[in-house]
């Protein structure tokens, strides 16, 4: 009885196929978002309330416009103390990200771990035939990364 393979028994445990792993597998769906016209105040008020760093920004048919983070909030108000101007006259249009870096829900895990490494971004907003369906993260990655560890690579 000698020894076939050094990855042990995983008894109870269903072989996950990590060449089959896509991003609509981990995505999370259930995301804050933050509408056109919203002012600056009213998003550092719901970041800081919900405990996260940023959120895409959206239209009315929920098409992904742009993205907010915490350092695009802390620029307005430095920029407020500056030109002493009062936040609340300021909307997310004018702080956020235009140009936003997005993943297809169909592609794989290791092609957005690259990703990740190439554009050295934390998060992706994943869109489908142009809307907003979901967020990934470097933390969903590492998540599923574990999660797979010892079945396929």
């Amino acid at each position: 009885m000698g020894i076939k393979n050094f990855q042990g028994n995983h008894i109870g445990k269903e072989p996950v196929a990590a060449e089959k792993i896509t991003v609509r597998d981990f995505m999370t769906e259930d995301i804050t978002t933050f509408k056109k016209g919203e002012s600056i105040l009213d998003v550092m008020e719901t970041l800081v309330k919900l405990g996260i760093s940023g959120g895409p920004v959206v239209d009315s048919h929920n098409e992904l416009i742009g993205i907010i983070s915490e350092g695009d909030c802390i620029k307005q108000i430095a920029e407020s103390r500056y030109y002493n101007q009062p936040m609340e006259a300021t909307n997310v249009e004018d702080y956020m990200i235009k140009d936003v870096e997005t993943v297809s829900p169909d592609m794989h895990l290791f092609d957005l771990a690259n990703k990740f490494l190439t554009l050295k971004i934390r998060r992706f907003p994943v869109c489908h035939e142009n809307k907003l369906i979901g967020l990934v993260s470097q933390k969903s990655v590492l998540k599923t990364a574990l999660a797979l560890h010892g079945h396929s690579w």
